[in-house]
């Protein structure tokens, strides 16, 4: 088994953008509200974004973590189409595992569905986007 590290590192980065754009311009007013961010003044936004450094380097390495992974499965099962492995991935592991961490505290009561379905649906766009950019390599 190989794993091609370009391919990891490119839908690394694409999975990243994806997650940026689907939490600020596809559901940002929606996840800011559901967080409280849109009751924060804009000195108190402007100072939180200030220390989101770390926050965002952990999850560009949670994010290499699952486009490697990835990888390594579509390199393992070679008969098998890359989408249908993300997609396993997905329906197996990353939407029970979100569900539970929204229903048991991650998510201000009333908004437990809706932090799913946006959680899970961003889970499956950044997925099928890293299916395809390995899949090209």
């Amino acid at each position: 088994m190989e794993v091609n590290l370009v391919a990891v590192l490119v839908a690394t980065i694409a999975m990243f953008a994806a997650g940026a754009v689907w939490y600020t311009a596809v559901f940002g007013k929606l996840w800011a509200k559901i967080h409280g961010f849109d009751k924060l003044s804009k000195k108190e936004q402007d100072a939180m974004a200030k220390t989101m450094g770390p926050t965002y380097g952990a999850q560009l390495v949670v994010t290499f973590v699952s486009a490697f992974v990835l990888a390594s499965l579509i390199a393992l099962l070679p008969d098998q189409s890359p989408y249908y492995i993300a997609f396993l991935v997905w329906i197996g592991f990353a939407v029970p595992s979100d569900v539970s961490a929204q229903l048991f505290g991650g998510a201000p009561k009333g908004y437990e569905w809706h932090k799913i379905v946006i959680a899970a649906g961003e889970l499956l766009l950044r997925l099928m986007i890293a299916a395809f950019v390995i899949s090209l390599f």
